[in-house]
């Protein structure tokens, strides 16, 4: 279970699939940033970031703006001022777990609660302020005019939830049917039909439960 505060109870570190091999299939950055946590129905919650370095290596992975020379200096950073990299790893989980609240309750047809969206909209803004806009070849684009800042893996994370929040979209986000799992993903399938947030692995499962199901009934 999950408090408003974003503080998770029994947490254990998830060492199984960490961030780096982690399969992204949110289809949206905050969607697939929600899903380094697990298991949030019932304790112990599973945490892929456990520390502010695997926050750098996550966003990484989805964020080509933070290629390796950046990743290496943001840990420098971290590595020279750990309490302040362990406020922001704080701030992350804390952004994590509202997102995760206010999807999965819009998921189910209920509104968000205001202090998540609250949370959301105040990290977007800090986000905001840290972009401009630069010339390109074909017109314009933004960019973050800040690279080095121990926060900058929240950003593009705050930004598509806001996005997400404010969309169309919304309306196909879904939260997996497996007990516990907890994992949100975008059900881009045309007729809405997606369970699982894996099929290999969540939908299999059920799949092999069923079958246990039916095969104890048949005995």
């Amino acid at each position: 279970m999950v408090t408003e505060g974003g503080q998770v109870p029994e947490v254990e570190d998830d060492v199984g699939t960490p961030v780096a091999t982690m399969d992204l299939v949110g289809g949206n950055v905050c969607l697939d940033f929600v899903n380094t946590g697990s298991h949030r129905s019932a304790p112990p919650f599973r945490e892929k970031l456990r520390g502010y370095g695997d926050l750098v290596t996550w966003v990484g992975r989805v964020d080509e703006g933070v290629d390796e020379e950046t990743a290496a200096r943001l840990r420098r950073l971290a590595d020279r001022d750990p309490a302040a990299a362990e406020a922001v790893l704080g701030r992350a989980r804390a952004l994590r777990e509202a997102i995760y609240r206010a999807f999965s309750a819009m998921a189910k047809g209920v509104a968000a609660a205001p202090a998540d969206l609250e949370l959301i909209g105040s990290e977007a803004g800090r986000a905001t302020a840290h972009r401009r806009l630069v010339p390109t070849a074909e017109g314009c684009m933004w960019e973050y005019a800040e690279v080095d800042a121990l926060e900058r893996p929240l950003w593009p994370v705050a930004l598509a939830a806001a996005a997400l929040a404010t969309s169309a979209e919304v309306a196909r986000v879904k939260e997996c049917a497996s007990d516990n799992c907890n994992w949100l993903f975008l059900d881009v399938s045309k007729n809405r039909s997606r369970r699982w947030c894996d099929m290999k692995e969540c939908g299999n499962r059920a799949k092999a439960r069923r079958h246990r199901t039916r095969a104890r009934g048949t005995a």
